[in-house]
């Protein structure tokens, strides 16, 4: 079930850009991922969603998404 506020939808290819931190090394990411699951607001009421890539899953905020055409 998808609620108005979230933009994309699931199976959807998306770009995730910003800095991702693993370890103590910072990474630029500009990845393709996929939408594998809509979540709920978080607490400044912007949708997050889980996204995934290359076996990889992670949480993502709406704001650190872009449509991937």
């Amino acid at each position: 079930e998808q609620s108005m506020s979230h933009k994309f939808k699931l199976g959807q290819s998306v770009r995730q850009l910003g800095i991702l931190y693993i370890g103590n090394k910072s990474t630029v990411v500009d990845g393709l991922f996929e939408v594998v699951r809509l979540m709920p607001d978080d607490r400044s009421g912007e949708p997050c969603y889980r996204i995934k890539a290359a076996g990889l899953e992670r949480a993502a905020r709406e704001g650190e998404l872009a449509p991937a055409s």
